[in-house]
């Protein structure tokens, strides 16, 4: 088993690698007698559709026995309220600094205390597809949030015969305990009014306090799980893979990087109009072997934005459970689903694994090219970048923008371009981690780099037609690149309306502005967090040779 749940006596204490004072505190609420254990996703089903405001609609789950849910499985939609995302301000980590964690357990014991009174639920679940990489997880949470378990089972691997096996002969992992989650969506506090996310990466637990988005649930046993994966010999991934499986029998995997909203999703199912042979990995979380180069999903479902999928569309034959939109009468008398984010942004639904009919839980195959997604009006559509560094650090210094997927915090411009490293802000170790396992994959493994911007490139939207143009000729081994300026590890394809004029003298500041703000960034690491974050000399040198450069 990869991860351990049970422990000898000798094993148990201060000494023990996998106890801590959070992860001690945050477990012991599982075996309180208010605590009632959910093992199937049938008895989770159940109980959701009993869950105060859930709306059960008349729409049937897709052949529901392949999934584990009862042959009459309707679609469930929840609505919370104002807060339709995450919030990154609520989050604590401890081991970064200024994270009181003496402090933040104090304030969890008094949260499990208050919860004594309550019908708590504890269900479990494998994060990760395959013998190579499993980690069981555990969840608490109480009566009345029946909806969120429900659908944390749905978007991780519930418990079946058949994963317990895959897991019993999982690759071991030494010093990792089963993940605990705790949360409850009441609990209040005057000094967390955007609520508490604490994790404790090192010892596997989790707590969530007065927070009811489902996507707090997801990507904080996410955060996890990808701790895990990077202290095992793994780059952690937020973004999508697939492999294009090509006439010839030449196989060809990409990689591509992005936040919420930045087209990882519709790139990775794009159906590119019949012409290939697609496999798909997974669109959010997957892991890369710094061994191999192999990758292992985490997730057998997927969280997918309503946004851009009308009641008319035909992927909604896969939904499963459906989060922050509206219901409606269809002309049938039947309870259906108003989407396309009228109700509000960030409207999300969990699509279940059949959505994809071509899709594994590993690829063998080592990654061909990597992608990182921005929304940066100074690049054009598609930019080669070579050399490991600059390679590396562009993921460390990829810009984008706010979605609606994200809780700001007051006094934050939305519309400002922005820096998450790697496209992951649920990062718990330091930068250095990613920036040498993706360094690592580019000069080792030879994989090649790409930016793709999928924002606009000055004031001109980029259709996403070009971006997959884009891939496809880069799949087909048909890429034209052209040196970009005078830049020495930059190349770009030149397409129509699209084609940087470097004597454009406001576009000329424009880019020196952005590359600016990226060697600005990088060098602000060096302090932020105490230098929690800090890269090599090396990184920043690469960045700022840009400007150098762009100045000749």
């Amino acid at each position: 088993m990869a991860t351990k749940a049970k422990f000898s006596w000798d094993e148990i204490g201060i000494h023990s690698p996998i106890f801590s004072m959070a992860r001690t505190t945050i477990e012991s609420a599982f075996y309180g007698n208010n605590v009632t254990t959910i093992t199937t996703l049938k008895q989770s089903y159940e109980l959701a559709c009993k869950t105060p405001g859930v709306v059960i609609t008349d729409l049937h789950v897709e052949r529901p026995e392949e999934i584990g849910l009862p042959e009459e499985a309707r679609v469930l939609l929840f609505n919370d309220g104002a807060v339709t995302g995450r919030t990154a301000a609520a989050r604590r980590i401890a081991g970064e600094p200024g994270v009181d964690v003496k402090k933040i357990c104090g304030e969890i014991r008094d949260a499990i205390y208050a919860a004594r009174h309550k019908q708590l639920y504890h269900t479990k679940a494998y994060i990760g597809l395959d013998p190579d990489f499993m980690v069981r997880a555990h969840l608490c949470i109480p009566e009345g949030h029946e909806i969120l378990m429900y659908n944390w089972l749905l978007n991780f691997q519930y418990i079946t015969d058949e994963y317990t096996k895959m897991y019993r002969y999982s690759k071991q992992m030494n010093n990792e305990g089963d993940i605990y989650f705790f949360a409850d969506p009441d609990w209040t506090h005057p000094d967390y009014p955007l609520g508490l996310a604490f994790f404790d990466p090192y010892h596997n637990c989790a707590c969530v306090l007065g927070m009811r988005y489902f996507g707090e649930l997801k990507k904080g046993t996410l955060t996890l799980a990808w701790g895990i994966a990077n202290r095992n010999g793994y780059a952690s991934c937020h973004g999508g893979q697939k492999r294009y499986n090509l006439a010839d029998g030449k196989k060809f995997v990409v990689g591509v990087f992005g936040l919420s909203g930045s087209g990882k999703s519709t790139i990775t199912h794009a159906k590119h109009d019949g012409k290939y042979d697609v496999t798909v990995l997974h669109d959010d979380a997957f892991i890369i072997s710094s061994e191999n180069a192999s990758s292992v999903a985490l997730e057998p479902s997927y969280f997918d934005k309503t946004q851009d999928y009308p009641m008319s569309s035909p992927d909604n034959k896969y939904l499963l459970s459906v989060q922050n939109v509206g219901a409606t009468l269809d002309e049938d008398n039947r309870v259906v689903l108003v989407t396309e984010d009228l109700r509000n942004g960030n409207g999300r639904a969990i699509k279940s694994k059949l959505w994809s009919p071509n899709r594994v839980d590993k690829l063998e195959e080592p990654v061909n090219a990597i992608f990182w997604l921005m929304k940066d009006p100074s690049m054009p559509p598609i930019v080669k970048v070579n050399g490991s560094v600059l390679s590396s650090v562009m993921g460390a210094a990829l810009a984008t923008k706010r979605t609606t997927a994200e809780r700001l915090a007051p006094g934050v411009d939305p519309d400002a371009l922005v820096f998450e490293s790697y496209a992951n802000p649920f990062r718990t170790y330091p930068l250095v981690n990613d920036y040498e396992k993706f360094k690592a994959l580019f000069e080792d493994r030879n994989v090649d780099c790409y930016i793709l911007n999928t924002g606009h490139f000055v004031d001109k939207k980029i259709p996403k037609e070009v971006t997959l143009g884009c891939i496809e000729a880069i799949v087909e081994d048909r890429a034209e690149f052209k040196p970009w300026g005078n830049f020495s590890n930059l190349e770009i394809m030149e397409i129509e309306g699209f084609v940087p004029d470097m004597n454009d003298h406001d576009y000329h500041h424009l880019l020196k502005a952005r590359l600016t703000d990226r060697c600005e960034f990088i060098k602000s690491r060096n302090t932020f967090k105490d230098g929690y974050d800090c890269l090599p000399k090396e990184a920043y040198l690469a960045l700022k040779n840009l400007l150098t450069e762009l100045k000749k």
